[in-house]
């Protein structure tokens, strides 16, 4: 996402605060979450899966395929398709997706470059939801992976730790077409991804169990006009030498050119048996306290509004504010499942 992009020179330069204070006023443009964020029930499997980019098992042909990914901001249909499927087992997360594209390109073949330099695709994970401590997964048609560890979005002051690694992902990419080939049409690239789910653990004894769990997930895919400079597969420029703007397709819209807004991911149940997944009713409350703790930073609302009640589900809640030594909490205890709800000054959820 172009979000990350000016991050890395910038820090060698010593620009770390100038770079997010800038991120933080774009990110607090969206104030709500107008839409409903997506779900998706994921599978159980017992079948080994191949890694090899196709979705040649019996799994992937029994998994359901995502909704059509949408422009990020939810409104244009994109120009060509893409869809996500999910599996999991007892020690990893699977991943297919369906990109259609009558260019199948990349150039980037260094790990943890700038991948979306390139056309790719872009897997969010926030397992507990708390906006906090997320990873970003991305890759190009040529296999390229660039993994990242993010404590907490740009808007807040993140620092996205590079240097992480997904130990243990395999991935890899089936092109239907030729790759880097600008004199025939293509059809498609897929890309089939496997993350161990001790990727995902916070402490050294801890074992993850999936079942009947959900986590906050999204996708993306950006996609550049291009240009051929001597054969070679190029973003385009305008006539000043800039490069034209990405387009950025998701799975679930996030109301905003911004991915580093984890409210708004979808919702990915894993499901052991099958069944039914609704988002849980606390859900909306935390999508509430993000709306006042965006607005409060974007000086849109003051103090003073903050403790007017709010029907939620058909349920008044009235949220509080408190200072502390190092700054606010907002808080509600939800009439729902009785538990407190709090949303802190860097926008992290706690329940308690």
């Amino acid at each position: 996402m172009r979000l990350i992009a000016p991050i890395h020179p910038l820090l060698k330069k010593g620009l770390w605060n100038i770079v997010f204070f800038s991120l933080g006023l774009y990110s607090y443009a969206q104030q709500t979450i107008p839409s409903t964020p997506k779900t998706y029930i994921a599978n159980y499997t017992n079948e080994a899966i191949k890694i090899d980019g196709l979705e040649n098992e019996t799994s992937w042909k029994n998994a359901q395929y995502s909704d059509t990914f949408i422009d990020i901001e939810g409104v244009k249909t994109p120009k060509y398709k893409t869809q996500v499927k999910m599996l999991w087992d007892r020690h990893h997360i699977y991943f297919f997706a369906q990109l259609e594209e009558p260019h199948v390109w990349g150039t980037l073949k260094k790990r943890d470059t700038i991948i979306y330099h390139n056309n790719d695709f872009e897997i969010f994970i926030d397992p507990d939801g708390d906006a906090h401590n997320y990873y970003e997964f991305e890759f190009n048609a040529l296999n390229t992976l660039w993994d990242l560890f993010i404590t907490r979005p740009y808007r807040n002051g993140a620092l996205a730790l590079n240097d992480w690694e997904a130990k243990g992902i395999k991935s890899a990419i089936h092109v239907d077409g030729t790759l880097n080939n600008p004199n025939d049409i293509d059809k498609s690239w897929s890309i089939e991804v496997a993350i161990p789910l001790k990727v995902f653990n916070t402490s050294y004894y801890q074992t993850i169990d999936l079942k009947d769990k959900y986590w906050r997930v999204n996708f993306s895919r950006v996609h550049w006009d291009f240009q051929l400079e001597d054969g070679v597969y190029q973003r385009k420029k305008d006539a000043k030498g800039k490069h034209l703007p990405e387009y950025n397709w998701v799975w679930s819209p996030q109301n905003v050119v911004a991915m580093h807004q984890p409210e708004t991911w979808g919702y990915v149940y894993f499901s052991k048996e099958g069944g039914n997944f609704t988002i849980p009713k606390d859900e909306h409350i935390k999508w509430y306290l993000f709306e006042l703790h965006n607005a409060l930073k974007s000086k849109s609302i003051e103090v003073k509004n903050i403790n007017n009640p709010k029907q939620i589900l058909n349920k008044t809640i009235t949220p509080k504010y408190e200072v502390h030594k190092t700054g606010y909490n907002i808080w509600v205890e939800s009439p729902f499942s009785n538990k407190t709800i709090i949303i802190n000054q860097h926008g992290k959820i706690i329940v308690k």
